[in-house]
């Protein structure tokens, strides 16, 4: 009964968390904790959940329980978890079962047993794998597809922690064909922090309002050369150079873009038209939006803000070129052949046919053509490559969850408490093929 199944995609930046069956989760929010800098070590005040999200994030310090894309404190996680059972509208563990994602090849799957059903008394877990799970969201969502007549995909999961691409076939990952890439989304917004703060102003201790930035203002090139010639003029010559200002606490407690129209100027490169509302159209149409926009333009606050230019780029360009940036890491191009080539040769074509990617680093402008023109020239002339992006990389993972929890066979293929009480997690873990 999907109704009695929650789903969590336990991410290592984000928690997915809903109900089985549903196609949205409940609740969107980070998988940490944050202690606020005015905060004393004797007060213990420390924000959890949405908290974070709606407080100024000014040198906010965070805790995170997964660390590299493993759970390394399960203590913090259950802290994490009970807030989350005990303030949404859920249906009660006791009376539940849980479907939980965990990432493929993690250290040991214990503290997760003891997690759910010593802890919260669940009364089953299924636990999987992202791959598996895109796999079958994507093969519902076309039925007359590649993937879905196949059963057969290459899943490039861009996530917090690290970049897996992984070979699905009917439904399991392939382990042995699995590559993994030591980049995600923090590894990138902790470049343009050291980016930021060598060339302008020191937000070293600004995670949470740099890895802003990096979601409104960075983009994948398509001509790198050519954009860091670009990069080099100056004026109005330079499309790349936009400002953010940083948050003062006072007026605004986030930052924002000082210009959208500046900031979209890169996309005249890639024969776009940006869909930002121009000068000439405010004077015409005035209103109380076009006016707040106006004054942040003019906004004064004493330089608390930073120009960017070829960062907006440079900072992307790590999942492509590592090497460049003196990382002995494969770039995305080549992890995708390698894992392909681990495959038999027979899967070789439909796996450069039935690329799809998830996870929020997917969400950069041009990331998919960008990874099609590196793979192409690796790829053998006869195989097509076809790159599909979800329709939501961020979700992509919870509602292929949702959606194998509403099948009639889900509770079969469960470890019950009492499996586990028999059993131990060593030999329940077995049947999750991890």
């Amino acid at each position: 009964m999907s109704s009695s199944v929650i789903v969590l995609d336990n991410g290592g930046s984000t928690i997915k968390i809903g109900v089985g069956g549903d196609r949205n989760p409940t609740l969107i929010t980070p998988n940490s904790t944050a202690k606020p800098p005015f905060s004393s070590s004797s007060s213990k005040k420390l924000l959890t959940s949405n908290e974070i999200l709606s407080f100024d994030p000014t040198s906010l310090s965070l805790r995170r329980p997964i660390d590299r894309g493993y759970l390394l404190n399960p203590d913090l996680q259950r802290d994490i978890w009970a807030h989350l059972f005990r303030t949404l509208p859920l249906p009660s563990p006791n009376n539940s079962s849980l479907l939980l994602t965990n990432p493929l090849f993690s250290l040991s799957h214990s503290p997760i047993f003891e997690l759910v059903f010593e802890d919260f008394n669940f009364r089953s877990l299924y636990i999987s794998d992202s791959p598996s799970l895109v796999h079958l969201y994507e093969a519902s969502r076309n039925p007359n597809g590649v993937v879905s007549r196949t059963q057969c995909s290459l899943v490039v999961d861009c996530g917090f922690s690290f970049t897996h691409v992984a070979p699905v076939f009917q439904n399991f990952s392939i382990n042995y064909g699995v590559k993994r890439l030591d980049l995600g989304g923090k590894a990138l917004t902790n470049y343009l922090k050291e980016l930021v703060s060598y060339r302008s102003i020191n937000v070293m201790d600004e995670y949470l309002i740099l890895d802003h930035v990096k979601e409104q203002l960075c983009f994948v090139s398509l001509d790198v050369p050519r954009d860091l010639q670009i990069a080099r003029k100056s004026g109005r010559d330079n499309l790349f150079k936009c400002t953010y200002v940083l948050p003062d606490g006072i007026t605004h407690t986030k930052g924002f873009v000082k210009d959208i129209n500046e900031a979209q100027r890169y996309r005249t490169l890639y024969d776009e038209t940006p869909n930002v509302t121009t000068n000439e159209e405010k004077v015409k149409n005035p209103s109380e939006d076009a006016e707040d926009l106006d004054d942040r333009k003019k906004v004064d606050l004493t330089k608390n803000e930073f120009n960017l230019t070829n960062e907006r780029f440079l900072v992307p360009e790590m999942i492509f070129r590592p090497a460049d940036l003196g990382m002995n890491q494969a770039g995305l191009a080549e992890c995708i052949v390698r894992s392909v080539n681990s495959c038999h040769p027979l899967l070789h074509p439909v796996l450069y046919e039935s690329i799809i990617l998830t996870g929020g680093s997917t969400l950069f402008p041009h990331f998919a053509e960008r990874l099609e023109m590196e793979l192409r020239p690796l790829v053998p002339d006869d195989y097509q490559v076809k790159i599909t992006t979800q329709e939501d990389p961020i979700l992509g993972v919870w509602r292929g969850g949702s959606l194998l929890a509403s099948s009639p066979d889900f509770e079969s293929m469960c470890a019950t408490k009492a499996d586990y009480e028999e059993e131990g997690s060593a030999r329940c873990s077995r049947r999750f093929f991890q």
